[in-house]
């Protein structure tokens, strides 16, 4: 396909949307937990949403273009079309798209910064910084099996705990304890995407978590991280964190359960379905969550 920066079928697909509930659920968890609390913004939780989801767009960008750099991504790889490699887009078209999805990031984080101060500049900045160190950079975090603890990080404690920040102003025993489901299951996601490249990475030398483990242990990550996901919620009712109505995040199992079954029997390409599977389970997992706080 002809490269061109007009090219919009080559940007959505650049953008990954399948990847893009990943960015909400945590947000989605943070607004809801304020809500509760009786601190719910709006014009903060809709910011929170815009910002997470440049990121991970932008993310995206960033990991298509420089594993393309680094001869990560070639004719054998099983996942989703990377644009670089496929001749969509040129390097620098990414690259200058990155930017330019960054650059919005950053203009939405002043309003946030605005609301929350500098910590939330610090957050920010390392939240870009991180997203563009994955796989780009004199130390690709993704190369030396660090992602799944930044992906926990960003995606669990950040986008929970800061959303709920910056509508309340601190952050409650609630909040910390709320982080570790969607980070699990969205650390689960890129545990099925390393494990369905597994092979690909270990001959290309990027030295993942799943290559680490090999595919048993890859497997056995991905469920503790679904099953502690889990188990957290009636944890925390039971100590009286949360109230047991947020137990309806749980009618999320059957979409986890088809996910978990996919991963401990397939390999390969079957696995991209696994992968969306798990990542709308981390949304819809969230929008329970919400809705039992709400109703409660």
């Amino acid at each position: 396909m002809k490269s061109s920066a007009l090219n919009w079928n080559a940007w959505i697909v650049a953008s990954r949307p399948r990847t893009l509930p990943a960015a909400t659920a945590g947000v989605v968890m943070g607004a809801a937990l304020a809500w509760h609390d009786g601190y719910f913004r709006l014009d903060a939780a809709l910011v929170c949403l815009l910002t997470a989801l440049l990121l991970q767009i932008g993310s995206n960008l960033a990991n298509d273009v420089f594993d393309f750099e680094r001869g990560t991504d070639t004719a054998e790889r099983l996942g989703p079309t990377r644009v670089t490699q496929a001749g969509m887009l040129s390097p620098q078209e990414v690259k200058i798209g990155m930017a330019v999805v960054f650059g919005l990031a950053a203009f939405l984080g002043l309003y946030l910064a605005w609301l929350g101060g500098w910590i939330i500049i610090v957050l920010g900045i390392a939240a870009i910084v991180s997203a563009i160190a994955y796989t780009g950079g004199p130390f690709p975090l993704g190369y030396y099996g660090l992602g799944d603890i930044f992906v926990f990080i960003f995606f669990g404690l950040a986008a929970v705990a800061g959303t709920y920040y910056l509508q309340a102003g601190f952050v409650t025993p609630a909040v910390w304890w709320m982080t570790l489901p969607p980070g699990l299951i969205i650390t689960a996601i890129l545990v099925v995407n390393n494990l369905r490249d597994l092979e690909n990475d270990r001959k290309a030398g990027k030295h993942t978590l799943a290559v680490r483990l090999g595919e048993q242990g890859t497997k056995m990550e991905y469920l503790l991280c679904m099953v502690i996901a889990y188990l957290v919620l009636p944890i925390a009712a039971w100590g009286g964190l949360i109230p047991w109505t947020a137990m309806l995040a749980w009618l999320s199992l059957p979409l986890a359960y088809r996910a978990a079954k996919i991963v401990l029997t397939q390999k390969g390409r079957p696995l991209n379905l696994a992968l969306a599977l798990t990542g709308q389970t981390a949304l819809v997992f969230s929008l329970w969550f919400a809705i039992g706080l709400i109703v409660s």
